[in-house]
């Protein structure tokens, strides 16, 4: 059976209740989270096995985050265990004008202070179909960067496809660092995910002047295939009316062909997570040999569903994503 494997930190979510800011704070919904985590969760919901890879602290909150994973059938047999501490972030949601805040506490994690030799690839890829990554994890430190590098290395060597979402975090590194360092990542790369501000952001590529959205879409993917290679493209969008008012959709490149998405008005519940849950549902629609624009239909349809879902996780299953699609 296909399975995906992806790598990087699952941190302590603590999110603010109702609308309150983080200095009124009195208590936190806690939950766990993190880029690849997500995606390895909504390939899981959606019945594509998943196995995700980091390092977590020997102690109960390291236990919690195992244990939220394993709830929803993530294999967690290759997370390492070490380190002093669990990653943790803060979130103030948004509402109407105010603009969503995260706060980041996660200098000196368990996963940043990984070394090189933590994690055996060779075996954990063994019986890997896709290996997902995200430019948060090489931001983490620089043995993080280096370990990312290898595992793309083993995957290329073993002929298992991978797939990067940019994630640019300007919280965790400046431009000219992210655009050195993943752009040597991206040359192992196969597929790439990318919000469609941030090959300007990390690589200084921009669309001709005076672009509209479809036309910007398709320059920023011809450009990031000529600059490294990629099978394969995808580029979101979001167009907002407020802070959790948006209409959303995406892009897809194959190297001959445009595909786009329908575009759809949301409504959030929770921003977080969106982006991975497209990168999971495309995952899953491309290892399911979806046509491609069957696949960017699916891939949107399920971040769609879960900026309806409170949390990191996406909770949505193959069929509520179809019919979102299928039935619009």
């Amino acid at each position: 059976m296909k399975k995906v494997v992806a790598f990087g930190e699952i941190m302590m979510r603590l999110t603010t209740k109702g609308n309150r800011r983080l200095i009124q704070a009195a208590g936190f919904d806690v939950d766990f989270g993190g880029s690849e985590a997500n995606v390895a969760v909504s390939c899981c919901n959606y019945g594509t096995p998943a196995a995700f890879v980091t390092r977590l602290p020997e102690n109960a909150l390291g236990q919690a985050a195992v244990n939220s994973l394993r709830a929803v059938g993530v294999d967690t047999s290759n997370i390492a265990r070490g380190g002093d501490r669990i990653g943790v972030y803060y979130v103030e949601k948004g509402t109407a004008c105010r603009q969503q805040n995260i706060v980041y506490d996660r200098a000196g994690s368990a996963m940043a202070a990984a070394t090189c030799g933590t994690f055996d690839w060779e075996a954990i890829l063994r019986d890997a179909s896709w290996f997902h990554i995200s430019g948060i994890t090489p931001a983490l430190s620089e043995s993080c960067a280096m370990m990312s590098m290898e595992a793309c290395r083993t995957a290329n060597r073993l002929g298992i496809p991978v797939s990067c979402d940019l994630n640019y975090r300007e919280k965790l590194w400046d431009r000219e660092t992210a655009g050195r360092v993943i752009g040597e990542l991206c040359r192992y790369v196969n597929i790439c995910f990318a919000y469609i501000d941030e090959p300007q952001e990390i690589f200084g590529i921009r669309p001709s002047p005076g672009s509209g959205r479809e036309e910007s879409c398709r320059d920023l993917a011809r450009e990031l295939q000529n600059r490294f290679g990629f099978e394969k493209v995808a580029i979101t969008s979001l167009d907002f009316c407020s802070s959790m008012k948006f209409r959303f959709g995406a892009m897809l490149y194959d190297g001959s062909s445009f595909y786009f998405s329908r575009q759809y008005d949301i409504d959030a519940v929770d921003r977080i997570g969106g982006g991975d849950a497209f990168c999971g549902g495309f995952i899953h629609a491309a290892l399911s040999d979806m046509p491609p624009q069957d696949a960017i239909e699916f891939a949107v349809a399920a971040g769609c569903m879960k900026y309806t879902i409170e949390g990191d996780f996406n909770a949505v299953s193959v069929n509520e994503i179809r019919r979102m699609y299928e039935e619009s």
